[in-house]
This record gives structure tokens, sequence and C-alpha cells, in this order.
């Protein structure tokens, strides 16, 4: 017989098989060899093979076969059949197998090729080879790997039929029970391939069993599962076994099982599948920290890497089912979501989130971006968390890393600066963990954010930059050419995003290795450009990084590793120095920038003498000259010493020259060498010098607290409109350089311990509260006046004189709009909402008068000196006993002071502002372009330099302090209305004191609510702050007290916080209080606990009838400002805001009808006429709020839910129907705005979820639905009503609501059609005619109307309008319904209108 040498066909004639054989073997087509001898005694099973086309052969010779598979297959089974001994041939056949098999190596080699499958006769060869499996069970692989099991195994798949598949699944199950783990495994995984779809199940419930006993066999079994058709019951009972084993299953076999959980999961139950798979999947626990790799060593390494490995095809897992199943991926989102403990968070989290970001399997980018954000904010994602996420699994992170970036961009561009900081963690980790080509990236994409624009966005950048330059010098060297691009943006950033681009560019040029030195000559070339330029903006960027470079070259490490450090230093300082002789702002700003420097360097000792050894000389050849005994010269006013506290010293005393050289100044118009610009900041360099020289110590100069400057007599105020404008205006910058001295003079002597000079400092302090209000006079009579530029590293001078030119020349218009406090200690100057209330009172005469009296001095912040952090502390200051000198009097007198009233409200009203600007977060600080935020940052130069953490840190240490203020102010209106009899204006109320004292106690509150508000003491850092700020205000209740928990410090909190309710002066003060309370209650963890004690307390505010000092009534638009607000918060407090609004609406709206034009209501003295519209836009604000909270109607509400919903529904509908009906009575152009505003939206939220309530409810509560139509049409056609009078008076104002409301109100006639239909009511529903009415209920006759006598059927025209003709007529008709008991409850209906 020929031998076919085809290796697609090789089939060897075993007809002892069933099945064909191995893929693995087909494919390799390897001829099998032959190791026994040929036959001599022919069996059946030879004669039939070799009739049918196979030989069998012997030793080395493979077996052959001369026809094509199929054709041989077929010859067996005729052969078989056709044999007069059929059946009986058969068990001859199988015997001559038998024995043909004895020898396993002939054995081993037939099992190679394929063989001929029989209809009936194959369960007897499948048992024979079944049965000669256990012979090979403990064997090894054989020659060239093969395992005789494996071959048996696979000579059972493909099957085309199996006989008895039940018997087959037993015998296999019973093999698996007996056999080692790598035949168990062959078989587990055959079985899908060997068994019918019937015994799917029974299988599976096997399997199931053996997952439970076994965890070796979990990934066999699993894959088996999969490939298995099962029932959905039988599928969720085999995931919740795995579920259940989750924690057992040993590493490499957890990608495998989660895989399957996942991609078991069906719709229904995905959440529950997933939140479930969350909890159990523990990655922590596959990942050996860094610490316990190191102790392992070098054995450690390969663990470490397929530990990692393991958790990469785990997250691949995930991440396929999230890609191709949106329920996976909608899951995740909901189980991640749905964590409400920092605590409970894992590291798998973040990575699935990572996944979700980086699949955008059905855009769920957007997801993972939303709750990374919602979880930063609230805390529960912390950077604890990150950080381990990064140090634990920084191999699988890196392939998440183009998402790692995105995240960081997107959390540092976010408006919510709580997200802003976690933005930062990423880029720093990202930096830190990664390889070059992830720093390159991370370094770039910060640069990008620094030449955004955006503030937030470019200090965050900024300061990561500078960290990773200190933590990684080497690593950031790499990069230093990139950050060296943003020296061509600098004309987008504020002065301070100036100091550290240079502190970081010259940190990184002459930092102590020097990496980056090849950058130095660019610096060089940069500032020698910037220096040079006559530009102001442009020379102060020069200085601004000069001063910089000059802190870097002069740092202690620099200077000692260089030689030539030191001569480089002094040159640049040199060359910045001369450059900045060229204007007098160039100057201060120079001094200004030295001055900061030496306070936050640490410099060299040689350089900080170079700086320092000429200042003391200068100043003082400069500024100060000896006393004598007259003063000569040619001035526009009389000179004279004033303020001098030192007089007993004054023979051979000196004094600031302040009058002579503004003189000069004046006279040569800027360009004499020594200009008093540079006055206040020269001196605030001469004093850090000699701080940082002498250890804090300034006795060398402290003769320039008490030292009197040459000015002129203070009386000129109260002729200024006598004089000229030159005069004017220099009389008023003598007020500026004058106050500007003493602000600088406070900065440097506050800290100063011994009594006298803290004495001096107060006094200090009542000089420039005094000369504020002699200003605010002096400004008042010169208008268009533009003040001495005192911050210089502003934007521009220019920029910052338009700033404030327009309020100037304005100033007599805009009091009223200025905001609450200034600095100054006359009454007509605190511009607080008590005094503005009192203005609005005032009659006119007397009104113009006062503001003619001064101008606010808000305007003219920028151009007073700042204020450092450190003058807070003056607070603290208890009764001093010294000698004083009265500022006015020049006398001695000798007695007990306090820090004064006016004093006080200087300080707080500085110390708001400085916390509004660094502890204030949100996105009213953020701008599309930075000019406007320039202007809002001047002033504040030092105080950015410091963290908000710092100011916060300050504002504790200050809390007790500011606990005394308030108790004091209480005390004041307490004993005030104790004398009075209990009414604020009796006879022996002092109006001045009373507006003092009052702005100081606002103030103090909104100060303490400043400070609790900020948003970093829910950082976990944090929390120990925030517990001692509580615990200032619980000691003050009772001191002693033992460590208290969170909670119970805000309990003691707020009852001392409620203490205060009584002795409000205002409604301002009274807002300040209640919103001081919500602020702490919402720091404990339990808010809700409060909600009843606020509502309380803000009712009590509410109720009562507010008079200022002079005996009147509190009116005007502040005090409607706080209504509003305290209003909006009483009804978000109470518990049943539909009650509260019944209450006010249905009593106290009634009373005040009834009142006289003046009077107020009874029981809500608040409400008068003049603040009618502030409570009708609340409560119907509130009313639309709170039906929105009312649960949909669903189908499976028992009854009771029903009736409860249904009975909120009336209530708010009743509600609704009397602020209506309102209308009639008070009918007012605003008013009708709000109430067609607020009814559509109320009408849009009845129509999505009152209307399935009454689908469902209709049959079971018909009454209640009835009447809840009835009173609800009723609303409906004032509404309408309303749209007739907006269109009759062509109100554009009132007829934008009209289309918007008409469409909503059609929309409910059909929808109440629909459920009419629904209940097969449908006969119940007709349609009438609806007439135009206005809002008297007057009919509105069209043109067509007039014209003629039409049925009342007809359409009716809508307007009398002749423009209107052109429109669509358009029908207003009335739909109602009736029910079985005849009542009307329906609707108007009517067509969209056409506008």
């Amino acid at each position: 017989m020929m031998r076919k040498k085809r290796r697609s066909s090789v089939d060897k004639g075993e007809a002892a098989t069933t099945a064909s054989k191995a893929k693995k073997s087909r494919s390799t087509g390897r001829q099998p060899k032959a190791t026994a001898p040929e036959e001599t005694n022919e069996s059946v099973f030879n004669v039939f093979l070799r009739e049918a086309g196979v030989t069998l052969k012997q030793g080395g010779t493979s077996n052959e076969i001369g026809v094509d598979q199929v054709v041989f297959q077929k010859r067996i089974q005729q052969q078989l059949r056709k044999s007069p001994r059929f059946p009986g041939i058969v068990q001859d056949f199988i015997t001559g197998l038998e024995s043909h098999s004895e020898d396993p190596e002939r054995f081993r080699n037939c099992l190679l090729p394929c063989v001929p499958q029989l209809s009936d006769g194959d369960t007897p060869i499948i048992n024979t080879l079944l049965e000669k499996l256990p012979e090979f069970m403990f064997d090894g692989a054989g020659d060239g790997g093969l395992s005789i099991p494996r071959i048996i195994i696979n000579q059972l798949k493909w099957l085309d039929r199996v006989v008895d598949s039940k018997e087959l699944a037993a015998k296999l199950m019973e093999l698996v029970s007996v056999a080692p783990v790598e035949v168990q495994r062959d078989i587990i995984t055959s079985l899908p391939e060997i068994l019918e779809d019937s015994q799917h199940n029974d299988i599976a419930r096997e399997l199931n069993t053996l997952l439970q006993t076994n965890t070796q066999l979990t990934v066999p079994i699993l894959d088996a599962l999969s490939s298995l058709n099962l029932s959905s019951s039988l599928l969720t009972e085999v995931r919740e076994a795995v579920m259940a084993t989750l924690a057992a299953v040993q590493l490499e076999d957890l990608p495998v099982v989660v895989k399957f959980i996942l991609h078991s999961v069906s719709a229904s139950d995905a959440y529950e599948v997933v939140n479930n798979l969350r909890k159990k999947l523990e990655l922590e626990q596959c990942v050996l920290p860094p610490v316990l790799q190191s102790d392992f060593g070098s054995r450690s390494a390969p663990a470490a890497g397929s530990s990692q490995d393991s958790v990469t095809l785990i997250l691949d897992g995930i991440k396929s089912a999230v890609r191709f199943q949106k329920t996976i991926s909608e899951a995740w989102l909901k189980a991640i979501e749905s964590v409400h403990e920092a605590e409970d968070h894992k590291v798998n989290d973040l990575l699935v989130l990572l996944i979700l970001h980086s699949t955008n399997a059905n855009q769920s980018r957007r997801g993972a971006e939303r709750i990374m954000k919602v979880k930063v904010r609230t805390g529960m994602i912390q950077e604890a968390l990150l950080q381990k996420t990064f140090r634990d699994y920084s191999q699988v992170m890196r392939g998440y890393f183009s998402s790692i970036l995105a995240l960081a961009q997107s959390l540092l561009r976010s408006p919510d600066p709580c997200v802003v900081p976690f933005g930062g963690h990423m880029y720093r980790l990202s930096f830190t963990v990664f390889d070059s080509y992830c720093q390159q990236e991370v370094v770039g994409s910060l640069v990008t954010h620094v030449c955004s624009g955006v503030c937030v966005e470019v200090d965050m950048a900024l300061e990561l930059l500078c960290g990773l330059v200190t933590e990684k010098p080497s690593e950031m060297a790499l990069y230093a050419v990139f950050v060296k691009g943003i020296l061509d943006y600098m004309d987008n950033l504020t002065p301070q995003q100036i100091r550290r681009l240079f502190h970081l560019l010259s940190r990184l040029a002459f930092g102590p290795q020097q990496q980056a030195s090849h950058i130095q000559d660019d610096m060089h070339i940069v500032i020698r450009k910037q220096l040079s330029s006559t530009a102001p903006k442009y020379k102060r960027i020069g200085i601004i990084g000069g001063v910089m470079i000059i802190g870097s070259m002069g740092a202690l490490r620099y200077a000692h590793a260089c030689v030539f450090g030191l001569v480089q230093v002094t040159a640049l300082l040199e060359l910045v120095r001369s450059s900045s002789e060229s204007s007098p702002e160039a100057a201060a700003l120079y001094y200004d920038e030295l001055a900061n420097l030496i306070m936050t360097s640490t410099l060299d000792p040689q350089v900080q003498e170079n700086i320092a050894k000429s200042v003391l000389d200068d100043f003082q050849n400069d500024f100060v000259v000896d006393l004598g005994p007259e003063i000569t010269g040619s001035f526009p006013f009389p000179a004279r010493v004033m303020y001098n506290l030192d007089e007993e010293e004054s023979q051979g005393g000196i004094a600031i020259n302040l009058l002579p050289l503004l003189a000069k100044d004046i006279q040569s118009k800027g360009e004499q060498r020594v200009s008093p610009l540079c006055l206040s900041p020269f001196f605030r360099l001469l004093r850090l010098c000699e701080e940082k020289q002498h250890h804090g110590d300034l006795e060398e100069i402290d003769a320039l607290l008490g030292c009197p400057l040459i000015l002129t007599e203070m009386d000129v105020v109260e002729k200024i409109d006598s004089l000229s404008k030159a005069e004017k205006e220099f009389f008023c910058t003598l007020l500026f350089h004058t106050i500007n001295w003493f602000r600088e003079v406070i900065n440097a002597f506050c800290r100063q311990k011994e009594t006298e000079m803290k004495m001096k400092v107060m006094t200090r302090l009542q000089n420039i509260t005094y000369l504020q209000t002699l200003l605010e006079k002096a400004l008042a009579g010169t208008p268009g006046y533009v003040p001495p530029v005192a911050n210089f590293d502003g934007e521009s001078t220019e920029g910052v004189m338009l700033s404030t030119t327009a309020p100037a020349n304005k100033a007599k218009k805009g009091k009223k709009r200025k905001a609450p406090g200034k600095s100054s200690s006359d009454s007509s100057s605190l511009l607080d909402e008590t005094t503005e209330a009192d203005e609005t009172q005032q009659p006119e005469k007397e009104k113009e008068k006062e503001i003619r009296q001064g101008v606010s001095l808000v305007s003219y912040r920028p151009f007073f000196r700042e204020l450092d952090m450190e003058v807070l502390s003056v607070l603290q200051c208890g009764l001093l006993s010294c000698s004083l000198l009265d500022s006015e009097l020049n006398t001695k007198v000798q007695e007990e002071v306090l820090l004064g009233s006016a004093e006080l409200v200087f300080l707080l009203e500085d110390m708001l502002r400085k916390l509004e600007f660094s502890l204030t977060a949100g996105p009213a600080k953020r701008a599309p372009f930075l000019k406007v935020q320039k202007k809002i940052s001047v002033g504040f130069s030092h105080l950015q330099q410091r963290s908000p953490k710092d100011i916060a840190s300050c504002c504790v240490q200050l809390l007790p302090a500011l606990c005394s203020h308030l108790e004091n102010c209480h005390n004041h209106f307490q004993t005030l209305l104790s004398e009075n009899n209990g009414v604020v204006d009796g006879p022996a109320t002092d109006v001045q004191e009373h507006q003092l004292m009052s702005s100081s106690y606002q103030l103090l509150l909104q100060v303490l609510n400043t400070t609790f508000s900020w948003s970093g003491f829910s950082l976990p850092g944090q929390r120990s702050l925030l517990k001692k700020a509580l615990g200032v205000l619980a000691e003050r209740l009772k001191e002693g007290r033992s460590e208290l928990t969170l909670e119970q410090l805000v309990k003691h909190s707020v009852e001392y916080l409620l203490n205060f309710r009584s002795t409000m002066p205002n409604l301002s003060t009274a807002l300040c209080l209640s919103q001081l309370l919500s602020t702490v209650s919402e720091k404990g963890g339990n808010p809700a606990t409060y909600r009843e004690q606020t509502a309380s307390l803000v009712k009590g505010f509410l109720c009562q009838a507010w008079v200022t000092a002079n005996g009147e009534r509190e009116r005007g638009n502040k005090f409607n400002e706080a209504l509003h607000t305290l209003l909006s918060i009483y009804l978000e407090h109470v518990d049943d805001v539909l009650k509260a609004v019944e209450e006010i609406a249905g009593e106290g709206v009634p009373e005040l009808i009834n009142a006289s034009k003046d009077e107020s209501s009874t029981s809500w003295p608040t409400l008068n006429r003049q603040t009618f519209l502030v409570f009708y836009k609340v409560m119907m604000a509130e009313l639309e709020k709170a039906v929105r909270r009312i649960p949909a109607g669903k189908i499976s509400d028992d009854t009771e839910a029903q009736s409860e919903k249904l009975l909120t529904w009336n209530l708010a509908v009743r509600d609704f129907h009397i602020l209506v009906n309102l209308v009639k009575v008070f009918d007012s152009r605003p008013v009708l705005n709000v109430c067609l505003k607020y009814g559509r939206l109320f009408l849009e939220s009845f129509l999505k979820l009152g209307m399935p309530l009454l689908d469902y409810s209709f049959k079971r509560h018909k009454e209640d639905v009835q009447n809840l139509l009835k009173t609800f049409q009723l609303s409906t056609r004032q509404l309408h009503h309303m749209c007739g009078h907006s269109k009759l008076h062509q109100d554009t104002s009132l007829t934008n609501h009209v289309p918007a409301l008409k469409k909503s109100l059609e929309l409910f006639v059909y929808r109440v059609k629909a459920t009419l239909t629904l209940n097969n009511c449908q006969e119940a529903f007709w349609m009438g005619n609806l007439k135009n009415r206005n809002l008297k209920g007057e009919e509105i006759l069209s043109q067509r109307s007039q014209g003629s006598d039409d049925d009342e059927d007809e359409e009716e025209q809508r307007s009398l309008l002749p423009q209107e003709q052109s429109e669509d007529e358009e029908s207003d008709t009335e739909e109602s319904k009736k029910t079985n008991r005849e009542e009307n409850v329906d609707q108007d209906d009517h067509t969209d209108d056409s506008e």
C-alpha cells in the first residue's frame, strides 16, 4: 500500500478511539513511531483496519493510512454493521484494541492520529480509554513532553455525538476526584468541549462544590464555567460561591476570578455584584510594602514584580468588563460614589477611576472626573491614599499615566479650591515615582498651567515647581530649559508670581550643585534687559527678578561654594540699585523687595552686611532732621512739628522732615533724589535690617516710634473749600504720607514687649484713625484727586490710579455703595449697614450734609501701606497704664487705657480683609484675565507670601482675644438695654458710640465666620487646628473641660454663640451671628441636630422690631438684603417649610393688609410694605425648592405612602394658592415678576412629580385629588390673568415669562386629561372657553370682540394691540372636567403663545 505524506490528514488507524485527535497533534503533523512488531496472529481489529485502509507497522515505522480520513471512518462503520456477527463483532473489535494497547509505547503512539467515530458503539471505546487513563495518571510527560492522560482527554473533545452524556460526565467527575492536580485541570478545562448542553447545569453544580474545597483548581473550574451554558439562577449561585472564596484565592488566580465575576453579571444585579467585589477585593494585600521588599532583599524582587503583574491582570479584566458592558462601568461609578467614609476607600477605587477615565467606555471619563472631584472635595479620597497607591503600585500606575496627567490637569484647573491641591499631589507623585519621560510631561504640563493666565492655576503650578526643585534638584535641572520658557509669558503674571518664578529659576541656576548653571547667562540677560527698560512695568519685573536672584546667589551655601559668589552678588546688587534710581517708584520697589528678601531668606553674613551697611546713615540723611527753634523755607502751609510722643526729650530731638520734602518734590516735579514716596519703604528696609542684625531688638531706631513729623496745622481741613486745587491736593498727599508712615511704624514696633512701647503703638493707632477722618473730609472737597502710590509692586501706577480715580470723583454719590467698615473713628465715616440704614432715613438735607463731611476710604485702600499680620497681635492688649500724650492736645494725661472702639474697628476691618483674601476661596477669585485680579491683590503683597494655613493658625491664636472683645460688645449692649429699660434708642444712647460698637460686634462675628468657613479645616491634617479653634469657644462657656470629641466641641460652641442672641444691635449683626452659628454647626458630624436651634434663633430675629439708635425703624437696601438672607436661612432650617410658609402668608400678610400704611405685621414685625417683596420672593423660591424635594409618586407605593405624599402636595398647592392670590393686593411689577417666574417653576415641578402621584392615587383617594385640582385650578386661572395683564401693559420684564408659562399651563391641561383617561374617566373631561381677564378679573376685549357680537364659543383674540394683529389668532379656552358628582375641577386651557 502506498504511504501518503499529507500532513493535513495524517490518520493512523486506531479504530479504538471515538474522537478526533487533539488540535495540537494535528497541527504538528508529526508521524508517530510504531515501536511494537506487526501482529502475526491477525485479529478482527487488524483485519478491519487493514481492509479500511490503515496498516499497523512494526518497529520505528509509522502507521500508514491509504485513504482519506472520512473514507476510513465510513469503511470501519460499514464493516462492523455488515458483519453477520453484529453486534457481537464489536466486542471482538474492542478485544483486539485492548490487546494492541497493552504495550504502553504502542498505545501512546496509536493515540496520536485521528480515528473514526462510531455512532452506536462508541461508549465501550470511551470506557476503554477512561479505564486505561488511571494507569498513566501519575506518570510525568514522556518523550517530547507528551502527557498520555492529556492525549486521552483530547480524544474525547469535539465528538459529533455522545450516546450517554450523563454517564460520561459521571465517569469524568470520578476521575477528577482521584486524579492529581495536573490531570484534574486537563479534565475540567475539557468538559465544555466534551459534554452536551443538557449536562451543563449538573456539571456546573459539581464544579461549584469542588471549587469550595479545592482552591488549586480555581482557574480551570472558572474557565470551564465561563464556557458552560448555565441558567441565570445557577449562574448567580455559582457567582456568589466564587465571591465567597475570593479572600482565599491565590494571587495568581485572582485575575481569572475577577474576570469570571464581572463577565457573568446581568444588568439587574450589576451594582450589587460590583459593590460586593469592591468590598472583597483587597489589592493592598497583594503587594508587599517597599519597606518589607527592602528587608527581604533581592529575593523579594521577583515576587514584587509578579504581584504587580497580577494586579495589572486584574485591572485588565476590569478594563475589559467596563469597556464592553455599560452596566458594569455605571455600577463601578455608583459603587465608588456610595462610599461615605474616608476609611472605607481603597486603592482599588483610585485604580478603577483611572481605568474608567482611560477607557472612556460609555462616556465614563466624565463620570470618573466628577466622582474624583466630589470625593476629593468632601475629603473621602485623601492624599494618604494617593501616596500609598503611587508607592505600592508604581508599575501599575505607570500604565495609566496619561489619565493621571489628564485628571491632574482637570483638578488643577477646577474653580473649586478644595480640589486644586489634590491635583498638585498627583503631579508631584508622578514626577517622583515615574521615569524621565513622565517627568518631562509633568514639567511641560505645569509650565502650560503657569502660562494659562488663571491665577489659582498659576499659583499652584509655580508652588509645585518650587517644591520639585527643592525635593528633586538634579532631576529638575534636566528640564530647566522648559521652565525658562515661562520668561516669555511674564506679562500675565502678578508680582508675587514673578517672585516665585525667579526664585524657582535662580534655585535651579545658582543652587548648591548648580546642575542647571547653563541658564545663568540667560537669566542675567533677561534681568539686564528688563532693568534697562524705560517702561515701568518691565523695570518692575527686572527689580523683582534681580532681587530674587540676589537672594539665591547670596544664600549661605552658594556664597561659600562659589569663589566669585560674593563678587557677583555685589555687582548685581549695584546694578539693580543704580537702575532703580531713575524714579521714586522704582527706588521704593527696590527697598520693599530687599526688605522682603531679608525677612524671608537666610543670607550670607557678608551679603547682609553689604545691604545694611549704609541704610541707617542714608535714612537719617534723607528723611530725619534735628528739631530746631524754627523751620525755615517756603511751603504751601505753615510748618509745624506734630505728633511728638517724646516731648519731654524734645531737647536735641529729631523729626521726620515730611512737609519740606513734599514741597520740594512737587516744586522739582519729582526729579529730586529724595522723594517722600520712599519714606515708608526705606524705613521698612531699615527696620528689617536692624531686626536681622540685632535679633529682633530695635533699640537703635526706637526713637522713630515717638518722634514727631514736620506737618501743618490740621484745622486746614475745616476751610478746605477755600483752598486752591493745588493746595487741596498737597494737603491730601501730606495726609496720605503721614498715615502711611504711622502704619509702617506700627508694623515695626507692634511686637515690642515694653509697656511704654506698646502705649506708643496704641497712640499711633489713634493718630491713624483720627487722621483718616480728616482725610475723608479733605477728599470730599478734592474731587479728581489721585493719591501717591504706596504699594509699588502693583500692576502699574497708571492702572491703580485709574481704578480709584472714578470712586474719588463719585464719592458724594457713591458712599452708600461702599462695603461696611472703614479705617476711621468718626461716626460719619463708618459705613456699616447700621449707618447706611440710618442714612436712608435722614431728611435729604441732613443726608447731603453728612455725606459732604467725608467720603469712603474703601476706594483708597490700595494707596495705604499694608499692615503686617503681626499688627493684629495688638488685639490681645489688655489694660495698660502709662504716660500718654493726647494726639490732639499734646498734653500729658495719666489714665488707664483700653484699645479704643475706633481702633478696634480699624484693626478688625483690616483683619477681615486679610481673611477674606487668604481664607475665602471660591470661583469669585477666579477670572479669565489677570488684570482684574491684580487690582484685587494690591495691598496684600506680604500676605501672599504666607500660606492660608499660617493665616488660619494666627486667627486661632487670636480667638481668645476676639471672644473677649465679643463679650465686651455683648456686655455693652446689655448694659445699654438695662439702662434704657429694654430699648436701644433711649436718651442715654450715644449714637456715635453705638455705631462704633455695632460695627465692632458685626466685624467680630464676620471674622469668626470667615475663619471657621475656611475650607482647609476639612483636610485631614487640619483637624487638630479645628478642634483647637472650637475648643476656644467651648472653654469660654466653662473652663477646665477635659478632652472633648469634635461633636462635643461643636455642641458647646453653639451653646456659647447662642448667648449673644439677646444683644444684637441691628439685623445685619443678627445675620452674621446666624451665619456663624450655621458654619460652626456644620463642622460637627451631624449638622441636622442644630437645624432646630438655628431656625428658632433666626425666627426670633425675624419676629423682632429693629430700630436704630435714633429711634427710627431700620430700612434700606442693606436691611432688605440681610432680611432676604435671614428669611432664606429660616426656611432652609425649619422642619416643615410648607407650614412655615403658610404661617407667614396666611397669618403675617393678612395682619399687614389690615394694618395702617406705615405699620408692620404684629406677629412678624420685620414684614411691612417695604419688605413685602423680600418675604414674597423668598417664600416663592423656598416653596418651589420644597416641592422639588417631594418624592415622585410610584405605582409600587402603598396606601400610606400615597396618602402622605398627597397630603404634602395638598399643603404645597394651598400655600401656592395663597401666594398667587396675594398679587391681587400687592400688584406691583416686581411682585408680578416673582409670581410669574416661580409660578412656572412650581407648575413644572407639579407636572413632573405631582401628576404621576395623582395617576396612581385617583381611584383610592378620589376626593383628595378633586380638592387638590380644584385649588390648583384657581391658582392657574390667576396666573392666566397675570399673563393677560402683562400683554395689556406691554411690560417686557413681565411678558418675557409669559410664553414659557403659557406652555406649562397648556401642558397641565392635557396632563390632567391623560390622568382621567388612565383611570377610565375621560367622559368627565369637557372643554369650555376661557376669557382673557386682567388682575381684577375684568374681561380684556379684543378688537374683534369690540366690533361684533360673536358668541362666547368663538375663539377670542388675546390683545387690543394693533401690532399683534399680524400674529396668529390664538384661542384661550377653559378645559374642565366633571366627575360623577358633577364638580368642576379642571384647569384653564390655552394654546401656546406665539410670541
